[in-house]
C-alpha cells in the first residue's frame, strides 16, 4: 500500500483539517465511536489511558461513527457536548466518518489493510473496535469492541 499513515488527511469535530502526520512519532489508539452504543462507557477508560499516558506519547483518537445500529445520530456540537458533559473527553475527537463500504474514510482503509481482524476479515464489526498503532506508524494492533480499554493497557505501555 503506498499511503502514509501520516499523508491522510482528518477534519476535526470542531472543525478544520489536519492530517495524520500531526502525530508522527505519537503511539496511537484509534477508536470508532458511537453516543448510543453498549460501549459507549469506554470513552471513561479511554479517556483515562489518554490522560495516564499522554505525557508519555499516548494519543487517543475519537472517530464518531453512525454505521452500526444508527447509534451516532448527532451533529459534530452534539457529539462533543455529549463526551465532554458524560464523560468528561479530552482526547482529539474527529468528524463523523464511515468505517466499512464505498465511503470508507482513508485513515479506516489503512487500518484495515494494516490490520485484519478475526478470520483475516477487514470490516469493521461494530463500534469502539480499536487500533494500536505504534511510534513509527508501522505496528498495528487490532482490538474488538468488547476489548476494555484498560485490558490494553499493556500493549500501550509495551510501545511507550
Amino acid at each position: 500500500m503506498d499511503t502514509q499513515l501520516g499523508d491522510i488527511a482528518v477534519e476535526r469535530l470542531a472543525g478544520g483539517r489536519t492530517t495524520m502526520g500531526e502525530y508522527a512519532g505519537k503511539v496511537l489508539l484509534i477508536v470508532n465511536t458511537a453516543s448510543q452504543c453498549g460501549f459507549t462507557p469506554h470513552y471513561a477508560g479511554l479517556e483515562q489511558l489518554y490522560e495516564k499516558y499522554r505525557d508519555r506519547g499516548l494519543v487517543v483518537l475519537g472517530f464518531p461513527c453512525n454505521q452500526f445500529g444508527e447509534q451516532e445520530p448527532g451533529n459534530a456540537a452534539e457529539i462533543a457536548a455529549f463526551c465532554e458533559q458524560n464523560y468528561g473527553v479530552t482526547f482529539p475527537m474527529f468528524a463523523k466518518i464511515d468505517v466499512n463500504g464505498d465511503g470508507t474514510h482513508p485513515l479506516y482503509a489503512w487500518l484495515k489493510a494494516h490490520a485484519r481482524g478475526v478470520l483475516g476479515t477487514e470490516a469493521i464489526k461494530w463500534n469502539f473496535t480499536k487500533f494500536l498503532v505504534d511510534r513509527s506508524g508501522t505496528q498495528v494492533e487490532r482490538y474488538a469492541p468488547m476489548t476494555s480499554p484498560q485490558s490494553i493497557a499493556n500493549d500501550i505501555e509495551a510501545l511507550l
